[in-house]
């Protein structure tokens, strides 16, 4: 095949594929490509000029570059209408989709507002272990050995002395080991009970332990602290109530209830008292000088009286449209 030939049939090649782009303008990049690529069979065409008879290369050359000029002129002339006019159907000017943004979780917001209320009454936080030894959890808190909290149903054990916390209050007796008095910490945390999970008991949840010891803390200091954190938390008219109770680590001990308008009765909040002076003996802290109270609350609990939620397996199901609400 001559020289000549071989340029026309690259020509008639090429008048066809330009066909197909009509067709599918998919194809309009590939094509292109084809021909005028670095690699292409019009570059091919060029690189076979050394090859050429001396006294046919100007006829070869001037036939070549009528050959470029009119593929370049096809891509360059329809471009607008194969290319740009799909590129162009965007218009980058308008405003991007809007994206949800995640909100905490009630559990979470719960737990900051009341970190923040005792935070700004001087309370420091602190954080201990989730699995603790028997001492910690029960025994240096005043729980005999025969107490009913001890029991398989209630405690998840590990080992035989050692168990997940069933209350934050194993940390007030590491405070008391590892700090000297006085003391004023709240300690947040998750906690574990073997209970069957229904619509207001489930087998985790979250606590707030507070402890506050120094020289002279009286019961009307506790009361006092408790009913600002109470206004604080529900608001300035909210009814409350101290109700004698009974916990091994605390004596006097109490609950605090509110009174909810909604449901026409009274609510357990929290429990609390002063702490047991046996407390005190078990980590040596003399209880004739020192002298202090605790109090433990479910937040849980008052996540779902503040926010009127009536099932707490609804704050672990990750259920959208109930966390979308929040």
């Amino acid at each position: 095949m001559s020289t000549q030939d071989t340029i026309e049939s690259v020509r008639d090649t090429f008048r066809t594929d330009s066909k197909q782009i009509e067709n599918d303008p998919e194809k309009f990049e590939s094509i292109k490509i084809k021909y005028l690529g670095r690699k292409g069979l019009v570059a091919d065409l060029f690189s076979n000029i050394p090859k050429v008879a001396t006294d046919l290369r100007p006829k070869y050359g001037k036939d070549l570059n009528e050959l470029k000029n009119e593929i370049s002129s096809f891509f360059n002339n329809n471009k607008a209408q194969y290319l740009d006019t799909k590129i162009d159907s965007t218009d980058n000017s308008l405003p991007g989709p809007k994206f949800k943004i995640g909100n905490e979780h009630p559990i979470q917001k719960t737990l900051d507002e009341i970190k923040n209320i005792f935070i700004n009454l001087g309370f420091s936080i602190a954080y201990g272990p989730e699995i603790d030894d028997d001492f910690h959890n029960f025994s240096a808190l005043n729980f005999p050995e025969e107490h009913p909290a001890r029991d398989m149903q209630d405690t998840f054990f590990i080992e035989e002395d050692i168990v997940l916390r069933t209350h934050t209050s194993n940390v007030q007796v590491h405070l008391m080991e590892e700090k000297d008095p006085p003391l004023r910490y709240i300690v947040p945390g998750r906690v574990y009970r073997n209970e069957s999970i229904s619509f207001k008991s489930y087998c985790l949840f979250h606590q707030i332990e507070g402890l506050y010891v120094d020289k002279n803390v009286s019961f009307a200091d506790h009361k006092a602290i408790l009913e600002y954190f109470v206004k604080k938390m529900f608001g300035l008219n909210t009814k409350m109530r101290f109700r004698p109770s009974f916990f091994p680590f605390t004596e006097p001990s109490a609950e605090v209830d509110i009174w909810s308008e909604k449901r026409g009765q009274w609510l357990e909040i929290l429990g609390s008292g002063m702490v047991d002076p046996e407390v005190f003996k078990s980590v040596n802290i003399d209880e004739k000088i020192w002298s202090g109270f605790a109090f433990g609350l479910g937040v849980e609990r008052i996540c779902m009286l503040k926010y009127e939620i009536d099932d707490i397996r609804l704050l672990y199901q990750g259920d959208i449209r109930f966390l979308e609400q929040f």
